[in-house]
Order: C-alpha cells, then structure tokens, then sequence
C-alpha cells in the first residue's frame, strides 16, 4: 500500500510488548510515530530502541505515543528486551509490535522489496491526532536513524499547525521562523507582534511565536 502525505492512516490490531494494541484507540487524541527496524537482536536495532527508551520523556512532553514494530513475534522482542537495556543502559518503555505475519509491514508499505522482500526497513511515519500522515522518512537497514531529527520535525510540525508560519533550513526550537507568504506585512505585524525581517517580499523571518 502506499502511503502519501496528507492521508488517513489505516488503523490496524496487532499484538505487541504491551499487550494487543487497536492503533487508533492507543494513539486517542495523541501524535504518533510508528517506527519499523528489520529484526531483533541485530546491532543498529539495538541502539535505536535504547535511543527511543531514553527520548520517550521528550516524546511524552510533545504529547506523542511511539510504536516500534519487526516482523519478529512479540516473544522474540521480550527476550531482546534485556539485550537492549544492559547494552544501551535503558529499558524498553514504549510498545513493540510483533508482525508475524506482515499485515501491519504490508499495510503500510514497510517492505521494500528491492532491499528486502522479507524483512522491513527503517521506516518513520509521524501522524496527527486526526491520524492523517504528516511525515514518512525511510532509512536502509546499513543505518541508523537521528532521532533528534525526528523531535525536531515533530517540533516544526505542532509549531507550523498553530501558527501562519513555516521553518527555515536546519530550524531548531527557539530560532526564527519564516511568516506565511499569505499574510500581508499588515496582517503579519498584528498576528507577530514582536515584528519580522524583511530579506525579500517573499521572505520574512520572525522570532519563534510561541517564545516572544
């Protein structure tokens, strides 16, 4: 299935670390990222769901519920679990979920099948609490994923919903945005009020709304 921006999600039961998980009631009213790594017990694996575990509380401050999922089956994931936390020095606190039988991998287009035809990629999918994909990153198995990157997307993505605003080359939280081209210089001093630079008629740049 292929996914494009902008889309409703499909919704999906599968079971996982955490018991079986009905994706659209554990997401509620959250943000979500549903993540896909190849197998259990392989390096790179290993490293991203330590990183994920020691993130979560920033995923939490950004109201944000994480999914990992392999093809493994959820037994497998228990017995890596340790792996994971003796290695990388957190325990596993966010479900995993076991794809057997790829329903969920297919649903989503996690196969690639001219890398793999059977086992997933590094697939990233962040989705809106109206579960509509806002963005999908694919990653080779040979690489692991910068999930600070991921946070600072998520943190473009929630400040660009609330405000006329979109985010310049390498933006990171607390530096000047880019105000909407839609707005008039009129409407662009009532709705930012600590001003904005003009470098073109195009492109003005203003401090981070929700900082001022």
């Amino acid at each position: 299935m292929n996914l494009y921006l902008g889309d409703t999600v499909p919704d999906f039961t599968a079971p996982s670390t955490a018991g079986v998980i009905h994706f659209y009631d554990y997401l509620g009213d959250s943000w979500g990222i549903l993540f896909s790594h190849p197998r259990d017990f392989t390096p790179v694996c290993t490293t991203e769901l330590g990183e994920v575990a020691r993130l979560k509380p920033e995923f939490d401050r950004r109201n944000t519920k994480v999914v990992g999922l392999s093809v493994d089956p959820v037994e497998e994931h228990e017995r890596w679990k340790a792996d994971i936390e003796e290695t990388q020095g957190h325990a596993l606190n966010f479900p995993l979920l076991g794809d057997q039988d790829r329903a969920v991998a297919n649903l989503y287009g996690m196969i690639h099948p001219n890398a793999s035809d059977t086992f997933t990629v590094r697939s990233v999918y962040i989705i809106d609490p109206a579960k509509k994909l806002r963005l999908t990153l694919t990653y080779p198995a040979s690489v692991g994923r910068n999930f600070a990157e991921i946070l600072r997307v998520l943190d473009a993505l929630q400040l660009t919903d609330r405000y006329p605003i979109s985010t310049p080359v390498n933006w990171e939280e607390g530096a000047e945005v880019i105000v909407s081209p839609g707005l008039s210089d009129d409407e662009a001093k009532e709705r930012f009020p600590m001003g904005f630079r003009t470098l073109r008629p195009y492109l003005r740049l203003t401090p981070q709304p929700d900082k001022a």
